[in-house]
């Protein structure tokens, strides 16, 4: 009889113990707690969430394939917001198989048609690991799905198609209980998430990180705040570059269909034949999903819209451009990047920080040194999440609007400003004095005259150009040695006047600091400040290109990347301009001239302190 009163006393301790368990929070962060930190305690169950759409022409609603992993203290009454994580990369990708586009072709030209690949599919139940080990202890449930189209999720990918804002709406829906979870794909045992507040919030890096502004872009009730890290929000600037077919860097030849054909690891099964096969009179052709998505998404709408052929901005683009989609957002948005990261560019995050910030929605971004990728610091997610997941009033809203990582200092050290672009960053126009093939001079009063030329050739490197003392295959003019640091913040611009010897030419515009500084001791802010691509046949518009008249010269202007750089003192600032770039452009027959007039050519730098500062520089 004892030994019972003892195991339900045990019991009720248990039950009432773990009733009590709750998150902690100290100094507006949520704190680790003992009771969720241990992974043999967490509970992992997968689901399938019913979406609106249905993209794989079965038929059926679309379901999305998903993962929870949550405190073992959700059993028994404990109701906790939700950290979020969807991606098309969990299941699987053609790692290095998929076949880039032939890039050594005249511009205009018709390229080489590519070869395609397919996608083995890993099985992985549980989809995914990131986030657990930081937020389960913290006091969050963590939520993974894959991406439509992709691993055990319905659907086609589309590539920033409707679809991939509307998927993990509906596993936010489901997590509010507006729609409907079940235990199988096919299945009709339903699932509900009764562990959830309904407050979720959305981070990832690059495709995982494009996906919670694609949620949010929606408007959906629940989404309260999302951290993307180096997202992609637009294709167009991540295939494009002001009217120029350009790569990300690092994969050149690659644009949307290649992206398609890398993360198209679903639709295995197969579905009646919808997409115009020839009936045999005897029974209905059955074909995989995935074929049916090659024929409808990648082999019709992305041939049919992509246009490598001009560059141009049209709707296919437009459709896939999430600052057009803004309207509707709700959630606080921290935004993170690295001003060096050559692959989803910095104008990615600016672009979208910027127009949240003018809609009067909760923003704060945080920009590095560094490469693709690097999320804030976690004091920074934490307080976060903490403020809009949580409701803790810890006054992040007050807290800087922009944290810059300068060059010196660790990831994990942001300095503090008021605001991105820093708001005593002024305007500063520079000119150009000639001296090719030798080196001219980056001046602030307009001296040039004349024009200069530059033959396009590929096979030397920006960097090569950059470091040569003669050439005739670059432009490049460099202002005095700085006597003392200058800042540079915000979006430099280039008016460029220019003829070519040809109906096209590439046009590429560098920003660096000289001499070049080489060898192991080097730092990735060293030498190159900010970069640009044009093509002169949109100088009238991104959505038209015009044929140049050979000899013709034609006025443009457009943006360099984002950048906020201090420029040290013993350097030289200098404008580099060639034609093609054989990191991230097509690579015509060499030979092209690129003619440059001086007098009606300028760039325009962000520098804080404005003319003044950079005088003082100079002296």
């Amino acid at each position: 009889m004892k030994k019972l009163i003892l195991s339900l006393f045990i019991a009720f301790s248990y039950i009432v113990n773990a009733q009590n368990v709750k998150p902690i929070f100290k100094d507006g962060e949520a704190q680790i707690v003992e009771a969720f930190k241990d992974p043999s305690k967490w509970i992992r169950h997968e689901l399938w969430v019913e979406t609106s759409f249905d993209t794989d022409g079965d038929g059926k609603l679309d379901r999305m394939h998903i993962a929870v992993t949550r405190p073992e203290a959700t059993e028994n009454g404990l109701k906790l917001p939700v950290v979020y994580e969807t991606s098309p990369y969990y299941a699987g990708t053609a790692g290095n198989a998929p076949i880039f586009w032939d890039v050594k072709h005249e511009l205009g030209e018709k390229p080489k048609q590519r070869n395609t690949v397919d996608v083995t599919r890993r099985s992985r139940p549980f989809i995914s690991s990131s986030q657990i080990k930081t937020w389960v202890p913290r006091g969050y449930v963590v939520v993974h799905s894959s991406s439509p189209g992709t691993g055990l999720s319905d659907g086609v990918p589309t590539v920033g198609g409707k679809n991939e804002s509307l998927a993990p709406k509906a596993v936010i829906d489901w997590l509010n209980g507006r729609t409907k979870g079940y235990t199988t794909r096919t299945g009709s045992e339903e699932v509900k998430a009764y562990w959830s507040t309904g407050k979720v919030g959305m981070t990832g890096t690059s495709y995982n990180g494009t996906l919670p502004l694609a949620a949010a872009t929606t408007g959906v009730e629940g989404l309260e705040a999302i951290i993307p890290v180096a997202p992609n929000t637009s294709y167009y600037h991540y295939y494009r570059s002001n009217g120029l077919v350009r790569a990300p860097g690092g994969y050149l030849g690659e644009d949307i269909d290649v992206l398609y054909d890398f993360i198209n690891s679903g639709g295995e099964d197969l579905i009646e034949n919808k997409i115009g096969l020839k009936d045999n009179g005897q029974k209905k052709q059955l074909i995989r999903k995935r074929d049916y998505a090659n024929a409808k998404i990648r082999d019709t709408e992305m041939v049919n819209g992509m246009d490598r052929l001009t560059g141009d901005y049209n709707d296919f683009w437009a459709s896939r451009d999430y600052l057009n989609q803004m309207k509707p957002m709700k959630a606080a948005l921290l935004m993170s990047h690295g001003f060096n990261d050559w692959n989803v560019m910095p104008e990615h995050s600016y672009r979208i920080y910027k127009k949240a910030s003018e809609m009067g929605l909760p923003t704060q971004i945080y920009y590095h040194q560094y490469g693709h990728g690097g999320p804030p610091p976690i004091k920074m997610m934490n307080r976060w999440f903490t403020r809009y997941l949580h409701g803790v009033e810890n006054g992040v809203e007050n807290d800087a609007k922009a944290w810059i990582v300068r060059e010196d200092d660790k990831i994990s050290e942001p300095t503090s400003y008021k605001n991105y672009p820093n708001p005593d960053a002024k305007n500063v126009t520079f000119f150009l004095e000639g001296n090719a093939p030798s080196i001219g001079k980056l001046s602030l009063e307009n001296k040039g005259k004349g024009s200069e030329t530059l033959v396009d050739n590929y096979s030397f490197s920006a960097e090569a150009l950059a470091k040569a003392e003669y050439t005739n295959h670059r432009l490049l003019y460099v202002s005095k040695t700085l006597t003392e640091d200058v800042h540079i913040s915000g979006v430099p611009t280039i008016t460029i006047t220019a003829a070519s010897s040809k109906p096209a030419v590439n046009l590429s515009v560098y920003l660096v600091s000289l001499p070049w500084n080489e060898g192991r001791r080097a730092k990735i802010t060293d030498n190159i400040i900010t970069r640009g691509w044009a093509d002169l046949q949109n100088y009238k518009s991104l959505t038209t290109s015009q044929p140049l008249k050979p000899g013709k010269f034609y006025e443009m202007t457009f943006e360099f990347q984002p950048d906020d750089q201090v420029i040290k003192k013993g350097q030289q600032i200098g404008l580099l301009i060639f034609s093609s770039d054989n990191n991230f452009t097509l690579l015509p027959k060499p030979g092209t001239e690129l003619t440059v007039d001086l007098s009606k050519t300028s760039i325009t730098l962000p520098i804080v302190g404005g003319k003044e500062a950079f005088k003082k520089a100079i002296e």
